[in-house]
């Protein structure tokens, strides 16, 4: 019958499905760092602030 399958092979199915989502979990965690790497607002506001502050103390 279907319903009953033998538990080891429910199992491997178990396990399988988990390895999957668990890469999938890593995949977006890593792409997520990688964005807030790339993006860091409060790093890109003080470096134009300091650009800024340059541009003004410039002499021309």
């Amino acid at each position: 019958m279907p319903d009953q399958e033998e538990p080891g092979t429910r199992r491997a199915v178990d396990d399988r499905e988990r390895r999957r989502r668990r890469a999938q979990f890593l995949r977006e965690l890593n792409e997520a760092r990688a964005l807030r790497e790339r993006v860091q607002p409060r790093r890109a506001r003080a470096a134009r602030m300091r650009q800024a502050m340059r541009m003004r103390t410039f002499r021309w």
